[in-house]
């Protein structure tokens, strides 16, 4: 980096339907955790047979624009880190890539791959008001740990610690820790899940499966008919059914799965808020959060996240906010990028 003001990095967000590669500039001489847009490209991952071919054509696309300073790509899917280099499998394509590869594709010798949730934790540090929704407005403490959380396919969890100039973010598997009901009624939905699955994580029940895991809970227990009539299980996304039916208000059972969904949302991000003493923000990621913001901006998410007995003071002195912008990781990966 000797002599140059401004950079150029590859930022990469790879997931099973769609990848987002971008070219950035970052001008070293005014850090700024955004940089300017050089090139970006929407490929169809289905399309193609792996990364590798997916670079390629992006530097086709592109043409020459001299050196590349670095690059770094997010996977949604394992990432495995030895001897310097990492190893990342996608969860829902059979690739398999390798940072030595993408840096002989990309022709660029800093390339590194993270987990597509590090990368978010990455991008915290590239939102703007506008990115930020607030549920509990407290002012962060400087360099103090951060928390996110964020369900979507699965549920992810990351932990962000300061690191000497900045905040380094590091995968976990906090969503894979067993699932603590609170009432008599979540007692009945463990056991119904418990009856299926053996042992339950948190995971079973916020995410987009686990919404569709508490409605068929509620339509056992509840309902006129069985799960194999029910229209919104049959729909060809259960998930988005479900939830399309509790905001419209015109499906009571989804209502009723939509609000305990909410809670245990709520109560699992303030079981790890205290586990981490978030006092630098907990941040809720991840697809469902935007598209139920309403529902949890109710105060039934935060009621949960408060109802931590003896602690309750401690986690209404943290600050929390939902991440709305799509884009968080692929911003993340082009700020890591610019970093290495």
């Amino acid at each position: 980096m000797a002599g140059q003001s401004v950079i150029k990095v590859i930022a990469g967000d790879i997931g099973g339907t769609k990848t987002l590669v971008q070219l950035a500039a970052f001008d070293i001489r005014q850090p700024s955790p955004r940089g300017e847009v050089l090139y970006e490209h929407r490929f169809d991952s289905r399309a193609y047979g792996g990364l590798d071919t997916i670079l390629q054509e992006f530097l086709e696309l592109t043409g020459p624009v001299g050196e590349v300073y670095s690059a770094c790509l997010g996977v949604a899917g394992p990432v495995h880190d030895k001897d310097g280099h990492q190893r990342a499998t996608l969860t829902n394509l059979p690739w398999v890539s390798d940072s030595r590869a993408v840096s002989e594709v990309l022709g660029i010798p800093r390339v590194r791959l993270v987990n597509d949730f590090q990368a978010v934790g990455y991008g915290i540090d590239a939102m703007r008001d506008e990115d930020l929704v607030s549920l509990q407005e407290v002012h962060p403490r400087e360099r103090a740990p951060r928390l996110i959380v964020g369900a979507g396919t699965g549920l992810g969890v990351g932990l962000l610690a300061w690191k000497g100039e900045f905040y380094e973010s590091y995968p976990t598997e906090g969503g894979h820790v067993h699932f603590a009901p609170v009432d008599d009624e979540q007692d009945a939905l463990l056991q119904f899940l418990r009856n299926e699955y053996g042992r339950v994580s948190c995971e079973r029940l916020v995410s987009g499966p686990g919404l569709e895991n508490i409605y068929r809970f509620i339509v056992a227990r509840d309902g006129e008919h069985t799960a194999s009539q029910d229209p919104l299980l049959n729909a060809p996304d259960p998930a988005a059914a479900i939830s399309a039916g509790a905001i419209s208000g015109d499906e009571p059972l989804a209502m009723r799965a939509m609000d305990l969904f909410v809670t245990i949302y709520g109560q699992v991000t303030g079981d790890l808020a205290l586990t981490t003493l978030a006092r630098g923000g907990v941040f809720v990621a991840g697809g469902i959060a935007p598209r139920i913001l309403s529902q949890l901006q109710t105060g039934r998410f935060m009621d949960a996240f408060h109802d931590k007995g003896r602690m309750r003071s401690l986690v209404t002195e943290l600050p929390v906010r939902v991440i709305v912008n799509p884009r968080v990781g692929l911003l993340g990966c082009a700020l890591a990028a610019s970093r290495m």
